[in-house]
């Protein structure tokens, strides 16, 4: 199990615990987290669930596919910390994560 820290746009925030394996994003959805719609349910296939990865944890992160890359095209307010949140699937090693919901998703 990993805790994720999802910190919305107004400096809120909340901590889940969500099981290993899943992604972050599904943790979200299921905890209730303002901001991540997941539209595709994690197909790669429409940026609802994009956030910015705190800059600490970025380098821990395992590399976004094409797929993901051409997707966060179509996001607003991208940065070099953004990622797809049905993307980064939790391993024990990212307990601790932090994600910040861009303010145009709430």
């Amino acid at each position: 199990m990993a805790t994720v820290t999802f910190i919305a746009a107004d400096g809120g925030e909340k901590a889940l615990d969500i099981t290993d394996g899943f992604s972050v994003m599904e943790g979200a959805v299921r905890g209730g987290i303002d901001g991540i719609d997941a539209d595709c349910g994690g197909e790669v296939s429409c940026a609802t669930c994009h956030v910015h990865v705190a800059a600490d944890w970025i380098a821990r992160l395992a590399a976004p596919s094409e797929d993901e890359k051409d997707m966060l095209g179509y996001a607003v307010d991208t940065d070099e910390c953004s990622r797809l949140s049905c993307q980064i699937f939790l391993t024990p090693e990212l307990d601790g994560l932090v994600v910040h919901i861009p303010p145009t998703q709430r």
